[in-house]
């Protein structure tokens, strides 16, 4: 039998932007993750691609000259690109007009940059990451007002990236309003209705969903629930999963604690630990595989690439090559479970 070659194993390039910079510890070079990524190695089997932030690292208003070398750098480490994630925080999707305007613009020129590194070659599969940049408790003034203005800028933001062949994916965190909860962020996709909108989930962002995180009232864990009850928190990734599996197009493989964690200027949201952190509460490999298969086992095969989001480990932790050998392994072990294999 062959060994499964699907989805592809993709790193994050943002771990090296995301809570660094003023305030906390100095941002890693785009070259660096690049190089850390391409150095791992476990049994042979190294990582497939990365996914970018077109942010700090990499000008948004790179020209397609830019673009082109970006291609080539990235290739040049025998690596694929997949998912980007929109700098969409300079306006909000509840905000005023021009910030909503700012917000699809933002959209428009991540979808230019993906679209021509799939023209290229270099990007065979991927989405556009996007949020509400829009806090909870901001979100809170006016629930039904604040979600209406930010489907509507969803909308227009599925309207222009279906102009460049691209679909958008709305990452499901805690610290996004209206989609702080695992029920708001339904109901907002919901509402949205476009065929190319869809879910990011992050395990450790939607294990916190489970725990009802900044909307206490859609919690599925009990409170002061005991992790050693391994048949509860199975129960509650099946309904958490059964609701949003049919919208996930976009899928980070992580492990968390069950705590909540900032560092630097970013609000608070899901602790990302370490592939084989001891307090980790997921069976990484085993639960990746209520959002890789549906309620009768199969696998969706929704999209082509995982991504590892390992967000604010401190610089000396990343600059470790047995780091990123230990998320690789933990990759290899979800792709061995809820994989495939095509010629």
């Amino acid at each position: 039998m062959n060994e499964n070659n699907y989805p592809k194993l993709h790193n994050a390039m943002w771990p090296g932007v995301v809570g660094k910079g003023p305030g906390s510890e100095p941002i890693i070079a785009f070259d660096t993750m690049l190089e850390k990524t391409a150095a791992a190695e476990v049994d042979g089997v190294k990582f497939d691609g990365v996914d970018l932030a077109l942010f700090e690292h990499l000008d948004i208003n790179m020209s397609d000259d830019d673009i082109k070398r970006l291609a080539d750098k990235v290739g040049g480490y025998d690596l694929k690109i997949g998912s980007l994630v929109a700098p969409i925080w300079g306006g909000p999707a509840m905000g005023s007009k021009e910030e909503r305007a700012q917000f699809v613009e933002m959209v428009r020129k991540s979808c230019h940059i993906g679209q021509k590194l799939s023209e290229i070659g270099i990007r065979p599969s991927g989405v556009v990451r996007i949020d509400s940049a829009s806090s909870p408790t901001a979100w809170d003034a006016d629930p039904v007002g604040n979600s209406k203005l930010i489907v509507q800028t969803f909308q227009e933001a599925c309207d222009v990236a279906a102009e460049y062949g691209e679909k958008l994916a709305a990452e499901g965190e805690i610290c996004w309003g209206g989609m702080h909860s695992w029920k708001t962020m339904l109901e907002t996709l919901e509402a949205v209705d476009r065929p190319n909108m869809g879910f990011q989930a992050d395990m450790a962002h939607t294990l916190l969903y489970t725990m009802g995180y900044n909307r206490e009232q859609d919690r599925i864990l009990p409170e002061n629930f005991d992790w050693s009850d391994r048949k509860t928190l199975n129960d509650a990734l099946k309904t958490l999963t059964k609701a949003l599996r049919p919208w996930t197009i976009d899928f980070h493989v992580a492990q968390n604690d069950g705590t909540v964690f900032g560092s630097g200027s970013h609000d608070k949201t899901g602790r990302h630990c370490q592939a084989l952190d001891p307090n980790g509460k997921l069976d990484v490999a085993h639960d990746a595989g209520y959002w890789l298969r549906d309620e009768n086992g199969q696998l969706t095969k929704a999209f082509k690439h995982i991504c590892w989001d390992g967000c604010m480990f401190p610089n000396e932790v990343m600059m470790r090559p047995q780091t990123w050998n230990d998320i690789l392994a933990t990759m290899i072990k979800v792709r061995q479970l809820h994989g495939w294999y095509e010629a």
